[in-house]
């Protein structure tokens, strides 16, 4: 132990020693570093700290390495979000709630990174599926930064406004949608407070508050989630039999002769006739053609010769 060292450097030596992985031993080495006595008889105590961190900082990149090479392939589906965010902002309660996935959840906020490979879940929503991925904490060596990167919706977890901006400058330009946890009791102006700034800011957000009104809120991020992918669903149907239990999910603007090479094929040339029931129609059960516009939550009816 060096002479005149403090209290606070005598703390970080003993988190230290307690750190568990590669990333936590970084963390605690720059605060010793960072509190190590000055004076010169201190100089070979701050050098080995040094040459100590150098080596864990190679020891982390060859853990990166392995941990590219062996990871599990994820097929990305029609419609994928990912959760990204710092360690405790909430990221697989949300998982966890609104999907069929059941990742474990942090018990304490001093347990590390409960997170370590990305987990998957299937949000059921209005007939349709979504593939949510969480993404483990974005600060930890854990983090799949391609993951983000090829999905179709960012939903970024939070429990503090500040962390915002930080965050969103480490991600890609897409679609992102604020999910703010409140776990802690507010007083109802400390709440319009809250969701006032995120407005003023103009912020896709959602406010989740916790143990309170959480299934109403969960209801607005379901469909703020499902609005993100901007698609339509349209549901097909047989002469004298009820429509698809499945929608079909398409771009906006698409047309039948879309759905029918998509349900039929080859068989589309077969089709004499074409009805249809929803938004786009002027009338329940229309006729129509190949070229016409569909809307969300049309019904559409084919007979084959």
């Amino acid at each position: 132990m060096p002479i005149n060292a403090s209290p606070h450097f005598e703390k970080a030596q003993a988190e230290y020693e307690q750190a568990r992985t590669t990333e936590q031993k970084i963390r605690c080495l720059k605060k010793m570093i960072s509190l190590a006595p000055k004076h010169k008889g201190a100089e070979n105590l701050r050098a080995q700290l040094r040459r100590r961190l150098a080596k864990l900082k190679y020891t982390k990149e060859k853990e990166s390495k392995k941990a590219g090479s062996t990871k599990r392939g994820i097929k990305k589906g029609d419609m994928q979000a990912i959760i990204v965010g710092e360690g405790g902002s909430g990221k697989s309660l949300l998982l966890k709630t609104i999907t069929n996935a059941n990742p474990k959840l942090k018990e304490n906020l001093f347990e590390g990174f409960t997170t370590k490979e990305p987990e998957i879940g299937i949000l059921n929503y209005n007939d349709i599926q979504i593939q949510l991925i969480e993404n483990p904490a974005i600060e930890s060596e854990y983090y799949d930064k391609g993951l983000t990167n090829t999905a179709d919706t960012i939903m970024i977890a939070v429990t503090s406004i500040d962390k915002i901006e930080k965050i969103i400058k480490l991600l890609p330009a897409k679609t992102r949608i604020i999910c703010y946890n409140n776990f802690i009791d507010k007083l109802p102006d400390q709440i319009r407070k809250i969701k006032s700034t995120l407005s003023s800011r103009r912020y896709n957000y959602v406010h989740i508050n916790w143990g309170e009104t959480e299934e109403q809120d969960l209801a607005k991020l379901k469909e703020k989630l499902f609005q993100s992918f901007d698609k339509i669903r349209v549901y097909t149907k047989e002469p004298g039999k009820e429509k698809s239990e499945k929608p079909i999910t398409l771009n906006p603007n698409s047309t039948i002769k879309e759905v029918a090479e998509k349900i039929l094929k080859s068989f589309s040339k077969n089709i004499k006739e074409i009805k249809i029931w929803g938004p786009s129609s002027k009338f329940p059960g229309q006729k129509v053609g190949f070229n016409h516009k569909l809307k969300d939550l049309d019904i559409v009816e084919f007979k084959t010769k």
